[in-house]
């Protein structure tokens, strides 16, 4: 079942004991947290790592302005954008020389191919991540709900855990890329 940020912040909730939220907006204390810490949460585990249901490519357009110095161009990043993976020109995603500044790409490229983390809907998230998400969460609001710390180290040791399980399984759905222009290799050969 696809869950929502309020249903992911509910069973968060009730993880630590407390009241499930209804909305964001209902005026209790849980809510109040809740609409606190939830987006900061979910970015920074999406961040955490390239998620193969996070991962997107895209080309980016070209800012008018351009760089003070250093690299030529300037390329909009998405409104979705979380973290620069690789970036490349034309049809390739990787291989270019880029700089990350603010919210522009900059690079010597006339055009840009970018391989990033976006904020995917929530609805989108594999069961896997949703319970990796679910457990940092109950982490996060336990002190501010709870004010028990010792609960809360125990929490995080259990959202550590369910991170590490769910990098394993998002792992075992992708092919890991194999070595190219790599000079060890190429001197073997001859």
């Amino acid at each position: 079942m696809a869950l929502t940020a309020i249903g992911l912040c509910s069973r968060a909730l009730l993880k630590i004991g407390a009241t499930p939220l209804t909305s964001f907006d209902e005026g209790t204390a849980e809510a109040e947290v809740a609409a606190a810490l939830y987006a900061p949460t979910r970015d920074a585990l999406l961040s955490a790592r390239a998620w193969s249901f996070a991962t997107a490519q895209a080309a980016l357009p070209r800012l008018a302005t351009e760089p003070v110095a250093d690299y030529a161009h300037a390329f909009q990043l998405p409104a979705d954008f979380l973290r620069a993976l690789s970036a490349g020109a034309a049809s390739r995603g990787r291989g270019l020389d880029y700089r990350i500044s603010g919210r522009a790409l900059h690079a010597a490229s006339s055009s840009v191919v970018l391989t990033y983390v976006y904020r995917p809907a929530e609805e989108d998230f594999p069961a896997f991540f949703d319970q990796a998400l679910i457990a940092r969460l109950a982490a996060e609001f336990c002190i501010p709900l709870t004010e028990n710390s010792s609960r809360a180290d125990g929490l995080h040791q259990l959202a550590e855990a369910e991170f590490r399980r769910a990098r394993l399984i998002d792992a075992q759905q992708d092919v890991q890329p194999g070595f190219e222009d790599f000079s060890l290799i190429e001197a073997r050969g001859s």
